[in-house]
């Protein structure tokens, strides 16, 4: 009975390694707005929610998002892109973590550690944007290397 469950679990392995593509994942779905996510890195998926959709462009609301960490982050790296219809419209980058400052509470975390965040974000935006577009995030480490990266997809159809 063990060598078949061992066996399973290799298989199991073997076809997450050989998938190059994660699910979407709904992060919110309200009348007017609608925000989906698909990790873009092929070695892992990660956790992310919302509490009340409606807030996140207005309001501070709360989050939860968790992974394992494929890499350390002695520094980290953020950028962001905006992009409709295919092209990038807006690029924003910023360092979260690095020499002097750390803005997040996880930043000195090693490979293989769990990374858990519960807790606020404010976007400080008054609006989000009408329409259809993709808005791609990609955390890189200190050795350029992606510690985690998924797109965004957006539909907002709220007329403000």
């Amino acid at each position: 009975m063990k060598t078949s469950n061992a066996l399973l679990f290799i298989l199991v392995l073997l076809y997450i390694n050989a998938s190059t593509q994660w699910p979407t994942h709904t992060v919110c779905k309200e009348d007017n707005l609608e925000i989906y996510y698909k990790s873009c890195d092929p070695q892992q998926d990660f956790a992310l929610s919302i509490d009340h959709c409606p807030d996140i462009a207005t309001h501070t609301f709360n989050i939860r998002a968790a992974t394992v960490l494929g890499h350390s982050i002695e520094e980290l790296h953020i950028k962001l892109d905006m992009i409709v219809n295919g092209k990038t419209v807006l690029t924003y980058t910023e360092t979260l973590c690095g020499p002097g400052h750390s803005k997040l509470i996880f930043c000195g975390k090693k490979k293989g550690e769990h990374l858990y965040y519960e807790g606020p974000v404010t976007l400080g935006i008054k609006e989000i944007p009408q329409g259809d577009y993709t808005i791609s995030a990609k955390l890189t480490n200190q050795d350029h290397v992606i510690v985690a990266c998924a797109d965004f997809t957006v539909k907002n159809y709220l007329d403000y």
